[in-house]
Formats: structure tokens, C-alpha cells, sequence
């Protein structure tokens, strides 16, 4: 009897082992909302859950509701990351006293603009603008191939270049937003009037000129470079060009909310995310995002973030100042 009773004895304390080691491991969980879109977000993720054992549960949020649902639940957190969205709605709930402060080790191998001073915000991606030309057809026709802004005025390109408008696409903004850092607003404006008649259409839609250079509808287009760089992987006979003066970018940021459950789990993703086994996931995993690590590609044939010149300017104030800036821009561009 006492054999059997040693016996239940160290089976109940066995029992009590895994149990705890049970609740451990369901413990390794985290709660993000995500506002990478599903497909790209799950792809990392689920690497992410691979990685590191921990098991996520994401949930899709475009910028504004995300933001919202954040501000809503700031009193009993739902999450413990909002992933994606552009650092400036990062830095917008940072103001509002919705996140905390954690800045991963391997966020000082970063550029500044990719993540904020007080660690509560690191950026994990970034989609720089470029153009997207068809060099082959250009060289066919004896014009050219741009390696800059200045070299988009050459007369040869009348009526050939696409581009957003920036009356409806963010995309078109952020490259006045880059002229406007680099040539001050003046002169950026005057380089406008003066591509203008280069221009062959203003899309209503920041992917517009990547999908019209796709069906040969024109033979250079301006925008944010992943539908480029798809083109690129997938054997189509384009190249990207990032012009020489500088490019501005759109950097995606993740933040821990304040009061996050699983805190252990949210920064081993940013952790994570930012180390270059993470960085190098955005390009196994096909997502066509840049790193925004200067030692890790975007894929092959394309350069390290090192060797690209990115343009940033104050986000906030260009938040502030958009309706001014597109108002001059219909005025005076467009003539209307």
C-alpha cells in the first residue's frame, strides 16, 4: 500500500509538472492587430510563431479603425501590438498615451526615421517610391533611361511618364513631400509645371502607373516600389530605378500598447521582427517590403537600403499642411 501510495504520489506530482509546464506554454501567446494587409501579415507571423514558439492571434484593422478600436479599449487593452500602419499613426498614439516604450536591441543597427528616440515605435519595413521603367523599350526607341528626378524633364519623354495624382493618392503626396525636402517648396513646385507636360496621366490610384507599365501603357511610372519589385520577381522585363537625389519612403511601424497582456510576447516580436533573421522573411516570404535594415536586400538583384539615398521630412507637419500643399499643386500644375 505504501509503494502504491508513493507511487500516486509521484504521479500526481508528475501530473503537476506538465500542468504547470502546460499553462507555461499556453502562456506564449500574443494579440496583435494587424494593419499589414492579411495575407503578407499572416506570412510573417506565422514565422514569427515558428521562430519563437508563440502562438498569435492577429486580427485585421486598416490605420483608422485600428486606431480607434485602440483609443476605445485604452482603459482594458484587447491587444498587445499594433502591427503595420505608417509610423506617423504610430506617433499619433504614442501622443495619446496608447503605447509604451520598448526599443528591441538590434533597433541600433537602424536609421533614425525608422524608429522613435523614446522606443515607442520601431519601423519593420519601408517602401521607398522609384520608378518603374520599361529600359529595353526606351533604349528601342533611342531615349534615355532615367537614373533621377532632374532627368524626368528631358523633352524626350513628352506624354510618357505616369504617375498618382496627388488629389486621391497618399503615394503622389509623398514624392512632393520628397521634392519638397529636396529642393525647398518653391522650387519643387516650379520642377512640377515643368513635368507636367511629360506626364501622360495622373491616376486616381497610387498602383495605377505600375499596373498601366505592366500591359505597356507606358514605358516609365512613378510610385512606391513593391508592385515594382513583384513585376521584377515574377520575370517581367522592368527595372527599378531610385533616382539619384533621394527618394522619400513610407515606413511601417509596430508599437506595444500600454497595458499589454502578453508584454514577454510582444517584445520578442519586435525583437524579432527587426533582427535580420526577421528582416530576411520579408523577402523569403515574397512580400515585396523593403528591410529597413541597411545589411539585409529586398531580393535579388536589388541593392541594400545602404546604397539607396532616402529623403525624410516631418510627417506631422506635412499631416498639417496637406490640403495647403495639394491646393498649390492644382493651381499651379495643373493650371486650374
Amino acid at each position: 500500500m505504501k509503494k502504491h501510495g508513493r507511487l500516486l504520489t509521484v504521479l500526481a506530482g508528475a501530473l503537476l509538472v506538465l500542468s504547470l509546464l502546460a499553462g507555461a506554454a499556453a502562456s506564449k501567446e500574443l494579440v496583435v492587430y494587424s494593419s499589414v494587409d492579411e495575407e503578407n501579415a499572416k506570412n510573417i507571423l506565422d514565422e514569427f510563431s515558428k521562430a519563437t514558439g508563440i502562438r498569435v492571434n492577429m486580427v485585421f484593422l486598416s490605420s483608422g479603425p485600428a486606431m480607434s478600436r485602440i483609443e476605445a479599449e485604452k482603459g482594458n487593452p484587447q491587444a498587445d501590438v499594433w502591427f503595420g500602419a505608417p509610423s506617423e499613426n504610430h506617433i499619433v498614439a504614442k501622443n495619446r498615451g496608447l503605447t509604451q516604450s520598448y526599443l528591441p536591441p538590434s533597433a541600433a543597427d537602424l536609421a533614425a526615421g525608422f524608429k522613435d528616440p523614446e522606443g515607442c515605435w520601431v519601423a519593420f519595413y519601408m517602401n521607398p517610391l522609384g520608378f518603374g521603367v520599361l529600359a529595353d523599350e526606351l533604349k528601342k526607341d533611342g531615349k534615355p533611361v532615367p537614373a533621377s528626378w532632374k532627368d524626368l524633364l528631358d523633352p524626350a519623354y513628352k506624354g510618357m511618364i505616369q504617375m498618382p495624382s496627388p488629389q486621391s493618392s497618399g503615394t503622389a503626396y509623398a514624392m512632393i513631400m520628397t521634392l519638397v525636402e529636396t529642393y525647398g517648396e518653391d522650387e519643387a513646385f516650379k520642377y512640377m509645371k515643368a513635368l507636367n507636360p511629360n506626364i501622360q496621366t495622373y491616376t486616381q490610384s497610387g498602383t495605377g502607373p505600375s499596373k498601366n507599365l505592366a500591359i505597356g501603357e507606358t514605358q516609365i511610372a512613378i510610385q512606391f516600389t513593391p508592385a515594382f519589385l513583384k513585376l521584377v520577381d515574377e520575370g517581367f522585363p522592368a527595372s527599378v530605378i531610385f533616382p539619384a537625389e533621394g527618394v522619400g519612403f513610407e515606413a511601417a511601424a509596430m508599437s506595444i500598447l500600454k497595458g499589454a497582456k502578453n508584454i514577454d510576447s510582444a517584445k520578442a516580436l519586435a525583437d524579432w521582427i527587426v533582427s535580420v533573421d526577421g528582416q530576411k522573411v520579408l523577402s523569403a516570404k515574397k512580400t515585396y517590403f523593403f528591410p529597413v535594415r541597411s545589411d539585409v536586400s529586398a531580393g535579388k538583384g536589388l541593392p541594400p537600403l545602404s546604397e539607396i539615398k532616402l529623403i525624410d521630412y516631418d510627417r506631422i507637419r506635412a499631416a498639417q499642411e496637406k490640403k495647403r500643399i495639394i491646393d498649390r499643386w492644382v493651381t499651379e500644375v495643373l493650371g486650374q
